[in-house]
Parts: structure tokens; sequence; C-alpha cells
């Protein structure tokens, strides 16, 4: 809020002649702004993205319908809560986005989701936000499966990942409880375009609300 502040101070330097006045409160920008634009319109503008601006440094907004926009669950992390309207269970969603874009989308980071319902994780995602290649091998129960090259801060192994309608994989809970320990998180994944990988920094998750809310604890991986 504070940076906010000091960047609409900024825009708004103090007006010369009759009108001067210096911005030294925050409720100071609405009379700075009167007096500088003339059309109410413009004044709506200014007041929206302000409003962005605010929302844009201390959380997200959400995509999904009747779930509340996104708070900080430390580090890169972002916590989201909604309510199932029939059975009023209680439904958290942690997001962590990568640090890199695919070659196809440069304007939708690959992204992990947990889904959490009343305590426990029910499905772990990563979406590369692109088309992924063909699956590679049936599962057990015949669902289509792609392996996968994850790295977990100093160790790699190879996973096979439910694969869902070329869209996104459904990760293994192992490898979901070594990345919400973990410093560094690497994915690669076969796309429509070959080879790539996601790059994400996991370290600063708030273990504190994960556990209650998905019944997760962190665990160390290893090469053996």
């Amino acid at each position: 809020m504070r940076k906010s502040f000091r960047t609409l101070k900024q825009l708004f330097p103090p007006i010369q002649g009759s009108y001067n006045q210096e911005i030294n409160r925050p409720e100071d920008i609405l009379n700075v702004i009167a007096n500088r634009f003339a059309k109410p319109g413009m004044i709506t503008v200014v007041l929206i993205l302000w409003a962005l601006t605010v929302q844009a440094q201390s959380g997200r907004f959400s995509p999904y319908q009747n779930e509340s926009d996104g708070d900080s669950a430390g580090g890169k992390w972002m916590e989201f809560h909604s309510e199932d309207k029939m059975t009023g269970a209680k439904r958290v969603r942690f997001e962590l986005l990568a640090d890199n874009y695919f070659r196809e989308d440069p304007e939708y980071k690959p992204r992990i989701e947990l889904f959490c319902s009343n305590g426990k994780l029910e499905l772990a995602d990563f979406n590369p936000g692109t088309r992924l290649s063909r699956p590679d091998y049936p599962g057990f129960w015949g669902q289509p499966k792609m392996e996968v090259l994850v790295r977990i801060d100093n160790t790699h192994s190879r996973h096979g990942w439910n694969w869902v309608n070329a869209k996104f994989l459904a990760m293994d809970k192992g490898t979901t409880r070594g990345l919400i320990g973990a410093q560094t998180f690497k994915v690669e994944v076969r796309t429509k375009q070959g080879p790539q990988i996601a790059e994400f920094s996991a370290a600063g998750l708030d273990l504190s609300r994960v556990k209650p809310a998905c019944g997760l604890t962190p665990k160390k991986p290893s090469n053996d």
C-alpha cells in the first residue's frame, strides 16, 4: 500500500497556483485528482488503476467463480479459498507460477496447483499452459501417463504422471511433498513443440498453512 501511495505521489506532483498542495496522506490524492482532472470519467479510471495496483501488490484475482482472491502463502505461492455450495466443504487452492514461459505462449506461465478439500489433498496438477504431447503408456487402470523428469533441489528422478486431455498432468503425492519443502523445482515435459523445462522458485511456502488445509508435510527426496 505504501509503495502504491509513493507511485501516485510521483504521478501527481504539487499543483502550482491557488490549488497548490502537497500529497502527504492517501486522502490528499482525491483532492489532487479532483483539481487536476475536470472529467469525472478520468477520475474513475485513475481510481480503478490505483485499486488494481494495490491488488497486484497484495494478492491476485481468482480466475474461478465463487473463489476468493488470492493471498500470499509465502514466497511466490498464492492461496485461494472457496466453499462447496452443496456440501459446505472448505476448499483451498495453492498456486505457484513458473519463473519462465514455454515458447508457445509467452503470456501464460506454467503453474502448479494443489487442490485441497476439508483438510485433504484432492489433486496436485502441473499445468504447462500449452498442449502436451501424446502420452507414453497406460497406467494400471488404463489411464494415459506421460513420463516426466523432475528436479527437486539437488536431486532428480523420473515419474509417470496421469495425462489429462493434453492439458495438464496429475502429480504423484511423493513429488508434491518434495515440492512443498523445496527451494527450487523443475519439470521437463514434452509439448507439441518438443521437450521443455518449467522452472519454479518453490522456497518460502508457509507449511503451517498447508498442513491443516491439505494434510501435507514435506518430504526430502533422494536419488536412491
